[in-house]
């Protein structure tokens, strides 16, 4: 078992030619499933999850293409560092629609600025 187990153990993976259990990765076209946790029922409550959702993975999509140092910035700014970083069209969408005047501080700002913050 020793020798049939050392090759896995230096490598990392299995290092057998099967590879009908190894699980394949997903597919672009996967139904993707939201694993955050029960949905709740329909009306304002579930209004509420949504946005708040929304507003997580906006925030976490322009985190990806932030560093510190891009603030303060305006909005000419945010625009010049996502298009660097090649950030997504749904993203440079949502942030053409920032204010011209104003200044933000990091991340949080730019969202709450959009309307996805606590006070919408």
């Amino acid at each position: 078992m020793k020798h049939e187990l050392e090759g896995h153990l230096r490598s990392g993976r299995p290092t057998h030619a099967e590879e009908a259990y190894d699980p394949e990765p997903p597919a672009d076209d996967d139904v993707r499933v939201n694993t955050s946790g029960p949905v709740p029922p329909p009306g304002e409550e579930r209004e509420k999850a949504q946005a708040k959702a929304e507003a997580d993975s906006l925030r976490r999509e322009l985190a990806r293409h932030f560093e510190r140092s891009a603030f303060p910035a305006d909005r000419q700014t945010v625009l010049d560092v996502l298009e660097a970083h090649h950030a997504p069209d749904t993203t440079l969408e949502s942030v053409r629609q920032l204010p011209d005047s104003g200044e933000y501080a990091n991340v949080t700002e730019i969202v709450n600025a959009l309307g996805h913050g606590p006070a919408a």
